[in-house]
């Protein structure tokens, strides 16, 4: 039966459909060793596509001793190889910023293994190569099969040659197309011996060592199965569409050992034969302080090619190693462990329970793999320290006086007839409260010999001398000594743990925090300051944010730190070109990576859905362990939401405004269009009937006629008037004429303007017993005033009376419109002020109901500094009140 896709996964699948089409393919030529072709069928291939039209260029080719394969060069475009000076060495590379800007079809690129030259953007080709890919650009490229990260433990064991230069399997694996290269090994040892391949002395030299015929006969094997794998893979990956392989779970151990490379590839082809998941754990002991720059380094090169594998990188805390791998296995579902046989010897001849026992005893349903490795070092396991081993004089003193009272204590039991179990428990304790203040390894051995030396000198018989006469004095000095070392190391041990514990826990809580603050983050710069605070707050390192600008590169960067620092200090024109490429590449970059290494500080994407919304750029001293980098990327992961977010609710604001703005368009143009059309046909009708009846019409119908056609007109020329109001003042282009005006003359002046149906009401003003002055442009508060004038003659019925007054009230002038008709509903009160709002429904679409002269006058009035309200008049009818800010004049005679 077949699956069908669910929503989510159409949705990924369509995004990676989209991914690939834009980015470039990968032709990768594959052999099993140098000399079987692949540099010359690359040529080939890139001469057959150059006569199809095929824009074709060469980015490098190996130079070679084989006259045919350099004659294919022949007839190609060559970029320029960039000259790169390391140790007083001329190195020619790769020149990939010419290739970028060339940008042909197609390019070809040979040894996709190489390493490049200290000083290059990347540190190895195949990065190169990723980013060409990432540009558009098709890639050709060769690659032999002991390249490949996985099998180069095995193919070390088959030629006794360790190959240094190695790409990811992932690279291989994703590759659009392999071209398998081969031929049988009798031909190349041939080739060898003719010296198409090496020189003379070289081939010999290659014939009795890495050439032989037992180790191209199984490295020709090697590539083969590879290949079929590969394909293999392929065909998986159409027919399980969807479906994942959730059954098995590798887990492979972490550590600085020599030999843990070969474990981690070990369990990366594991992984891959059972099509499962790879995990890598690293348990992280009190003793992780004191571990050497050595093995620091080579646990984290292990990190990286665990990494590199596909695995997933997790981290444990804990002294007890097997328990903690153990609990990671039941709690994550892990089928199959994948160990090391270690070859450690233990101090003085103490019998020590193997690893791979102590792990069995904790999980004895797991499969447990153990792969030896006898080129591993034989290691002499260090005792190691839990605390510090630094002697400092206030830890010494407090030792002394823990020691002192620890003896003067004694000193009463001893006089009140305890016994010597009992003060030497008192000596226990004192050790133990020193271990755990002072947390010195040093000073708790110290402790320890010193308080037997104290106990026999005390409280012994003979007292006051170091003599013992009872001869179980030197086996109770002993267990006394044994049990206040181990007190002690047990107490420092614990308190390691425990301040281990409060530090992850800190390190916990700030993401939880951080969770929480983005959520109640109001802004992007919210969001940006919000991140780079708890990210100085975990990290304690200077931190720069540079937000995307929309898409089009970058922002000016943000600096936090915990001190002002000059920002000349990392930011410089090459660090911004960092972000920049790490912002394009959507990868990590700069200090403790692989990419542009030389940069002050390490530069990571904050991203969401393969979408950049920005670059953050931390000021390192040295690379981040594997838990803080996991941290750091859930920080950003997170961020990366909520900026997401913001952009959304952004982009959903500003689509309902375009939204409201539409309707409002479209109700504009249904109501003009309706508003004009029929005071235009009842003038072109009336113009018409005079025309042609003039003189058989009456005189009193030909006024009645022209008064109709005049009040048309004057009706189109206040909405005309209107619209252009509302426009101008909305879009803030109107220029208000603010000048001190008397109230009742702008009143009265107004009354000459309303409609020529006020013979059919009773108008009033009321005017003010004192001289009121409100500082406006009396222009536009007249035509607020005959709005509201004209409102109330054509709402009311015919008799009504329509009250004008003025009168100050406080700082504000109030100028009141009152009627005494049928009123305004409640619920039409609070939309009464709105754009295309009338309150009969009927009246929008009848001549005179458009419903924008009462939005005009709160335009207007708002643009004055006053406001504009409705109520209900004394008995029955409406009130409008308008509020003008008031005017001073001193008068000077």
């Amino acid at each position: 039966m077949i699956r069908k896709e669910t929503p989510d996964e159409l949705l990924e699948r369509l995004k990676y459909e989209e991914s690939i089409n834009s980015r470039g393919r990968l032709k990768i030529f594959f052999g099993y060793a140098a000399g079987v072709g692949k540099t010359y069928a690359m040529l080939s291939a890139a001469h057959d596509l150059k006569k199809q039209g095929i824009d074709v260029v060469i980015g490098y080719i190996e130079p070679h001793t084989r006259e045919k394969t350099m004659a294919l060069c022949e007839g190609l475009e060559k970029i320029a190889t960039k000259t790169v000076n390391y140790h007083n060495i001329k190195l020619n590379e790769f020149d990939l910023d010419q290739a970028l800007v060339r940008h042909p079809q197609v390019l070809l690129v040979d040894e996709l293994a190489h390493t490049n030259a200290h000083g290059s953007r990347h540190e190895k080709r195949y990065q190169d190569i990723e980013e060409l890919l990432k540009a558009g650009i098709n890639v050709f490229t060769t690659v032999n099969v002991q390249h490949l990260e996985s099998l180069n433990d095995i193919i070390a064991s088959i030629t006794g040659v360790v190959v240094h230069e190695r790409i990811p399997d992932r690279i291989f694996d994703q590759a659009d197309q392999v071209e398998l290269v081969d031929i049988e090994p009798e031909e190349l040892t041939r080739r060898l011996n003719e010296g198409l391949i090496y020189r003379k002395q070289q081939a010999d030299q290659a014939i009795t060592g890495f050439f032989n015929s037992a180790n191209l006969t199984s490295l020709r094997e090697i590539a083969l199965r590879r290949a079929a794998d590969r394909v293999n893979k392929l065909a998986e990956q159409v027919n399980h569409a969807g479906i994942g392989y959730a059954d098995e779970h590798i887990l492979v151990c972490l550590s600085p050992s020599p030999s843990n490379p070969k474990i981690i590839r070990t369990g990366s082809r594991m992984a891959s034969a059972f099509k499962g998941k790879l995990s890598a754990l690293f348990v992280e002991t009190s003793a992780f302080p004191s571990m050497t720059k050595e093995n620091r380094e080579r646990l984290r090169d292990n990190i990286h090619l665990a990494s590199q594998l596909g695995a997933n990188i997790e981290t444990a805390f804990g002294d007890d190693v097997a328990f903690q791998i153990a609990e990671f296995a039941r709690n994550n579902k892990v089928s199959k462990i994948v160990l090391g046989r270690s070859n450690t010897r233990t101090r003085f001849g103490l019998i020590r329970r193997p690893f791979s026992e102590q792990l069995t005893a904790y999980a004895p349903n797991l499969d447990i793999y153990i792969i030896p490795d006898k080129d591993t070092p034989v290691l002499k396991r260090k005792l190691t320290y839990a605390g510090s081993r630094e002697l400092n004089i206030k830890n010494l003193g407090f030792a002394a006086a823990a020691l002192l009272l620890s003896t003067l204590i004694s000193f009463i039991f001893y006089e009140m007839g305890f016994s010597e179990a009992n003060i030497i428990t008192i000596y226990i304790l004192g050790v133990l409260i020193t271990s755990v203040v002072t947390a010195n390894q040093l000073i708790s051995a110290l402790s320890s010999i010193l308080s037997v030396v104290i106990f026999n000198f005390f409280f012994t018989i003979p007292r006051y001398t170091l003599a013992a006469y009872d001869s179980g004095y030197p086996i109770t000095f002993i267990i006394m000594f044994i049990a206040a070392v181990i007190t002690g190391d047990l107490a420092i041990r614990i308190r390691k743990q425990a301040r281990q514990s409060a530090n992850t826990a800190f390190q916990t809580k700030i993401l939880l925090e951080t969770s929480q603050l983005l959520q109640n983050a109001k802004s992007a710069e919210d969001i940006i300051a919000c991140t780079s605070n708890q990210l100085i707050k975990l990290l304690e390192v200077p931190v720069l944010f540079y937000p995307s600008d929309d898409g089009h590169g970058l922002k000016e960067p943000s600096i936090f730190a915990l001190e002002p620092m000059p920002a000349a200090q990392i930011v410089s024109d090459n660090e911004k070109a960092v972000a920049e490429w790490v912002y394009e590449n959507n990868k990590r970059a700069g200090k403790t990576t692989n990419t542009l290494g030389n940069a002050q500080c390490l530069y990571l994407a904050v991203r969401s859905d393969s979408q950049v919304q920005g670059v953050v750029g931390l000021a390192l001293k040295e690379a981040l362990d594997t838990f803080a980098s996991n941290l750091v990327l859930s920080i950003l992961s997170e961020c990366a939401l909520a900026l997401e977010k913001d952009m959304y609710n952004y982009k959903r604001e500003e689509a309902a405004v375009k939204a409201r703005n539409e309707k409002l368009r479209a109700d504009l143009l249904r109501s003009i269009s309706h508003d004009f059309r029929t005071p235009l046909t009842s003038i072109s009708g009336n113009a018409s009937m005079l025309m042609n009846n003039c003189d058989r019409l009456e005189a009193a119908k030909r006024n009645q006629l022209l008064m109709d056609i005049y009040d048309d007109s004057m009706w189109l020329i206040n909405l005309t008037e209107n619209l252009l109001s509302v426009t101008r003042i909305e879009d803030g282009t109107a220029h208000l004429n603010m000048q001190a005006e008397v109230v009742d003359e702008v009143i009265l002046e107004a009354m000459k303007h309303i409609n020529r149906h006020a013979s059919e009401h009773q108008l009033k003003v009321i005017e003010s017993d004192e001289v009121l002055l409100a500082k406006m442009d009396s222009h536009l508060i007249m035509q607020v005033l005959i709005n509201l004038i004209d409102n109330a003659i054509k709402y009311t019925p015919s008799g009504s009376e329509i009250i004008i007054s003025s009168n100050k009230k406080g700082d504000m002038i109030e100028i009141k419109v009152a009627d005494n008709g049928n009123g305004i509903q409640d619920k039409d009160k609070a939309q009464l002020f709105d754009m295309f709002y009338t309150v009969k429904k009927s009246v929008a679409d009848s001549r005179r109901g458009m419903g924008i002269g009462l939005s005009l006058c709160r335009t207007i009035v708002q643009a004055h500094g006053g406001s504009i309200m409705v109520a209900d008049n004394v008995g029955h009818g409406t009130i409008f009140t308008i509020l003008l800010p008031s005017e001073e004049v001193d008068l000077h005679e």
